[in-house]
């Protein structure tokens, strides 16, 4: 059964790496002594080693031991026998990338399948969406694809912004890109505003968090959820 937190975020404003949302961890986790930490998405190219260490200082606050997974000489081995999982943000190109390039997809989705607890923020929630296609990053590298983890049977926009009335920005707004998105494919998209997250506990997907989601489907005017409501039948 799957057991999966979809983050928008790892850190709201004002606030340290995962602090908002580490007494829902500790539940999550309850069973869990050491996670696995995925870092290649590397947010401003940072080193895996270096963006393990800051998951580390996280996750100690609750008691848990981090190991990365480039320090196991065989990553697929790595997924399967992890306790739990945790894939951080940065870049979803490059992250996706890796994940293909080491053939941990299909690994990754049949750990998810099983009930392998999966933390996911920015990035590493992008990828559970059945495409990486409502990213906000720049294509960096290429993937081999663009299909992901399809943990959920629409796409995300982690960060989701509204548009700001005062601002004298005059290019696109979040909502204006998935409208482009909608031009071509028709999944939906649930767009994650800052301190949001997803709980999906087997087919359950639940918006978790202090504020509401803004849902984009084909065809239709974009509307909001409360915070509460369910959305496994968002298809």
């Amino acid at each position: 059964m799957k057991n999966v937190i979809i983050a928008s975020t790892s850190t709201v404003h004002g606030s340290d790496y995962l602090d908002y949302i580490l007494d829902e961890l500790t539940e999550f986790f309850k069973n869990t002594t050491t996670i696995l930490f995925i870092p290649y998405a590397r947010p401003s190219g940072i080193s895996h080693n270096n963006y393990t260490q800051k998951v580390s200082e996280a996750f100690a606050k609750i008691n848990k031991t981090v190991k990365g997974i480039h320090e196991f000489e065989n990553p697929g081995e790595a997924v399967k026998q992890a306790e739990a999982i945790f894939v951080g943000g940065g870049n979803t190109f490059v992250l996706t990338y890796q994940l293909y390039k080491n053939n941990l997809i299909e690994v990754l989705q049949t750990a998810i399948k099983n009930g392998t607890p999966y933390l996911g923020t920015s990035a590493g929630s992008n990828i559970c969406g059945l495409t990486i296609k409502t990213t906000n990053d720049m294509p960096i590298v290429y993937p081999p694809s663009f299909n992901a983890l399809a943990v959920v049977p629409f796409n995300i926009n982690p960060h989701y912004l509204d548009p700001d009335t005062g601002s004298k920005h005059m290019g696109e707004t979040r909502e204006t890109r998935i409208k482009e998105f909608h031009s071509f494919n028709t999944p939906p998209v649930v767009g994650l505003r800052e301190g949001s997250w997803l709980q999906v506990t087997g087919n359950s997907i639940i918006l978790k968090g202090p504020l509401s989601a803004r849902i984009f489907e084909h065809n239709k005017p974009p509307y909001e959820v409360k915070t509460g409501t369910e959305l496994n039948s968002l298809k």
